[in-house]
């Protein structure tokens, strides 16, 4: 989660969203399939159970199985090298450049405390079965290092107090990141929407929302700049794809599932926001991206989370950078075990050091 100051921050900002959600217009939040007269009380994933606290004997294996593969991807802060990035901050990139990865670095930054607010104040408390809570409980300490991350990398770049200052309060201070954030932080405040709908935003927040500004790190690596910023990228997209992945199976668990064109909307919606984000707000060709390639690959990137969704892709677009085929988020082939940047802790035994360089998920 983003530091602590910002938690009050957010909430006024929800309170304020919430201010905005009118009752007019809504009968899509009423259509669904599957078991569709099934109380949300009554779903399996969200329904009391005293057995909720005790972990053993393990009732939903694929969930567990997701957790543990959450767990063997730790990763700290301090194991970032940013001993060049300062070299090539100041020396070899642009104004220009500059200007967008500080601004995509201070969406990050607000993203992953609005991705915890969400997590600590609406599905912790909703979601009972505990394999799911113990993924939950994991994904909030790695949003954590991930905030981290992004507010290390900004104090080091931005040598300016008053602009670092700006950046790290971006969701008050940058109109296009407010955008984003209060999209997400809408349906944060949404007492209306299900749970399984609330899900399917989210899973657009992780796995839409990142994905372009994602791939405008992984061109600055193509191009051999800021080893340790495009390092940290390698494993932050691991776990949001992760964390997306997560999403989309606790949908496969739902008796009543959005209608595929609910899907098919807050997919579009997340869609629109990032494509404008960055052709528009913060255009990529401030960095040499082409902006026409960026859209196509957030269609793709969209195309592969609908069917993830268990709906018919909308866009049929291709994978526009050959850069991102070994991180974008895949459907049936993890793209997090063909990841470059395997950081998985092996099992200490015997006392011996623990192995962080495999290259297969166990």
């Amino acid at each position: 989660m983003a530091p602590a100051s910002f938690a009050p921050k957010a909430t006024k900002l929800v309170d304020k969203v919430a201010q905005g959600l009118t009752d007019e217009n809504d009968g899509w939040r009423f259509r669904y399939v599957g078991d569709v007269d099934c109380p949300e009380h009554e779903e399996p994933l969200l329904k009391d159970s005293i057995s909720r606290f005790v972990l053993f004997p393990i009732q939903y294996h694929e969930i567990w199985a997701m957790y543990k593969k959450e767990e063997a991807s730790f990763w700290t802060a301090e194991e970032m090298d940013l001993s060049k990035d300062l070299h090539d901050w100041e020396e070899r990139m642009n104004d220009n450049e500059r200007h967008f990865i500080s601004h995509v670095l201070a969406f990050f930054a607000a993203s992953d405390g609005i991705v915890n607010e969400n997590l600590l104040t609406r599905f912790c408390g909703e979601v009972k079965v505990p394999e799911a809570r113990c993924f939950y409980g994991f994904q909030i300490m790695m949003e954590n290092v991930h905030s981290e991350t992004y507010s290390l990398l900004i104090d080091t770049y931005i040598r300016d107090p008053a602009q670092r200052t700006f950046l790290l309060n971006a969701v008050e201070t940058i109109p296009c990141v407010r955008k984003k954030a209060e999209w997400a932080l809408r349906w944060i405040a949404d007492r209306r929407s299900s749970f399984a709908i609330r899900l399917v935003a989210f899973s657009a927040v992780e796995g839409i929302f990142f994905s372009g500004s994602f791939a405008s790190i992984f061109w600055l690596k193509k191009r051999g700049l800021m080893p340790g910023l495009t390092f940290s990228n390698e494993l932050i997209t691991r776990d949001e794809g992760m964390h997306t992945d997560f999403a989309c199976l606790l949908l496969t668990h739902m008796r009543r599932r959005p209608h595929p064109e609910v899907i098919e909307m807050i997919i579009k919606e997340a869609v629109a926001i990032e494509k404008e984000f960055l052709t528009d707000a913060l255009p990529v060709s401030l960095i040499g991206m082409n902006a026409d390639l960026m859209c196509q690959y957030i269609e793709f990137v969209a195309d592969r989370l609908l069917v993830a969704l268990g709906n018919d892709k909308v866009w049929n677009a291709t994978n526009p950078f050959d850069f991102m085929d070994m991180i974008s988020l895949q459907g049936k082939t993890n793209f997090f075990e063909k990841r470059v940047s395997d950081y998985k802790i092996a099992a200490v035994r015997n006392g011996a050091a623990s192995d962080a360089t495999t290259n297969k998920v166990l």
